[in-house]
C-alpha cells in the first residue's frame, strides 16, 4: 500500500493499516521539519476525538487538548453566546492544534515500524485503472524511482498527484468559489475571549479562534487578491479591535503577527473518490471553506472508513466496504458542504448596495436573529457545527 502526503489523513491510514498487519509506505514531498511545525486547522470534533482514541492515537489529545462548546456571536443588533455542549447531542469540540496531532501521529507510525519517505514528491500515479498502480517519484536532487503497490491512497491535497493523475472525464468535479476571502493570522497572543468569536461588521467579517493559552488565530475579511503584505500589525489590530466592538465588549490581547495567508473561501469536491485502484481521502477528495471547521475532520473520517475497507479486501477478500467507500464519505462530505455554506451566507454580508444586495442582507440579520431566540435552530446549529 502506498500513500501519498503525511497530512491527519495519510498518518492516520498509515498507523490503521499497520495496525491491522499491512505494510505501506508514506511518501510526503515537504520535510519532516516542515510537516509538523506547518499550522492548520486546531478544532477537533467530537466524532474525531473518538476515532483517534478507539484506535489508540489520541495520547496527546488527551493530555494538551483542550475542550471547548462556547461560541459568541457580535452583530451590529446584539451580542449572544450559544454553549452548545448542552444543545443538539450535547458534544463539544477538541482544541489541538493539528500540527501537534501530525507530530503525534508520526512518531506512533514510526514507532510501530512505519516507512516514510520526506522529500519524495510523488509525480504521478500510473496504471490505477488496473490491479497493479504504481507512483512515479522524485527525491530532492531530481533522481526518480517508483513505488509498486496492490492500492494507492492519495492523502496529498487538491493539488496534488493523485488528483492530476485521475484521467479527464473519469470523475466529476463540483466546484464553487464563494467570492469571499480571508486573511489568516496567527498571533502570539492569549485568547482574548473564552469562545469561538464571529464578528459581523459593516466592515467584513472578524473571528477569533484559540489555539493554545499562548496562541490564537483570527480572521479578517479581504478583498479577493488582497495581498497579505498589504497587512502590517498595526493594521491588522487596528481593524480586528474595529469588528471586534472592543471598545463594547473588551480589549483584544495583542501579541506579534507571526503567521498571515489569505484564504480564498471555496468548495470543491470530486465524484467518485475512486478511480480504479486509487483512493481520494482529505482534502484530496475534498476542498471545504474553513467557515465551518470541517476539513481535518473530514480526513480523519475518511480515514478509519477508507483503513478498514481496505483490511476487509485485502485480508478477508472481501471488496464490499472498499465498493462503497466513496458514496459512504460523500454522504458527510456534502452534509458538511452545506453547512459550511450555511455559515458562509451568515457570516458575510452580500457585496454590494442594490436591492438584490440589501435582500440578502436582510434575510443573513433573520438568520442571525433566529439563532439569537430559537432553541430549535440553536439545537439544528449545534448538531451541525459539532458534527460530521
Amino acid at each position: 500500500m502506498v500513500v501519498l502526503g503525511a497530512g491527519p489523513a495519510g498518518l492516520v491510514l498509515g498507523n490503521l493499516l499497520l495496525r491491522s498487519g499491512i505494510g505501506c509506505v508514506i511518501l510526503e514531498r515537504a520535510t519532516r521539519e516542515h510537516v509538523q511545525t506547518r499550522a492548520r486547522a486546531g478544532f477537533l470534533a467530537a466524532n474525531t476525538a473518538r476515532v483517534l482514541a478507539r484506535n489508540g492515537l489520541d495520547a496527546g489529545l488527551r493530555s494538551r487538548g483542550r475542550e471547548h462548546s462556547v461560541c459568541e456571536f457580535r452583530t451590529e443588533d446584539a451580542r449572544f453566546r450559544l454553549d452548545y455542549s448542552r444543545l443538539g447531542q450535547g458534544e463539544r469540540h477538541t482544541v489541538y492544534p493539528q500540527q501537534e496531532l501530525v507530530t503525534d501521529l508520526l512518531a506512533q507510525y514510526l514507532d510501530a515500524g512505519g516507512q516514510i519517505l520526506f522529500e519524495a514528491e510523488a509525480v504521478a500515479v500510473r496504471d490505477a485503472d488496473g490491479t497493479r498502480p504504481w507512483v512515479e517519484v522524485r527525491d530532492a536532487d531530481g533522481r526518480p524511482s517508483r513505488w509498486d503497490a496492490r492500492y494507492v491512497a492519495g492523502c496529498d491535497g487538491r493539488h496534488g498527484a493523485a488528483r492530476r493523475s485521475i484521467p479527464p472525464g473519469a470523475v466529476r468535479r463540483h466546484h464553487r468559489n464563494h467570492g469571499v476571502s480571508w486573511l489568516g493570522v496567527l498571533a502570539e497572543a492569549p485568547p482574548s475571549l473564552d469562545a469561538v468569536g464571529y464578528a459581523l461588521h459593516p466592515r467584513g467579517f472578524a473571528g477569533h479562534m484559540a489555539r493554545t493559552p499562548e496562541t490564537t488565530r483570527y480572521y479578517l475579511q479581504c478583498a479577493p487578491g488582497t495581498s497579505p503584505d498589504a497587512w502590517p500589525d498595526d493594521r491588522i489590530w487596528d481593524e480586528l479591535t474595529v469588528r471586534m466592538r472592543a471598545a463594547d465588549y473588551g480589549a483584544l490581547r495583542h501579541g506579534p503577527i507571526v503567521q498571515r495567508a489569505v484564504v480564498d473561501l471555496e468548495s470543491d469536491v470530486l465524484e467518485p473518490l475512486r478511480h480504479g485502484s486509487l483512493f481520494l481521502v482529505g482534502d484530496a477528495a475534498s476542498l471545504i471553506s474553513p467557515s465551518a471547521a470541517k476539513g481535518a475532520n473530514l480526513a480523519v473520517l475518511e480515514a478509519e472508513i477508507l483503513a478498514r475497507a481496505l483490511v476487509d479486501d485485502l485480508t478477508k477478500a472481501d471488496p464490499e466496504s472498499l465498493n462503497r467507500y466513496s458514496a459512504q464519505c460523500l454522504a458527510y462530505i456534502w452534509r458538511a458542504q452545506e453547512f459550511s455554506h450555511w455559515m458562509i451566507r451568515l457570516l458575510h454580508r452580500a457585496p454590494g448596495t442594490d436591492d438584490e444586495a440589501l435582500f440578502q442582507d436582510q434575510l443573513r440579520r433573520a438568520r442571525i436573529e433566529s439563532l439569537r431566540t430559537s432553541r430549535t435552530h440553536q439545537d439544528w446549529f449545534a448538531e451541525n457545527y459539532v458534527g460530521v
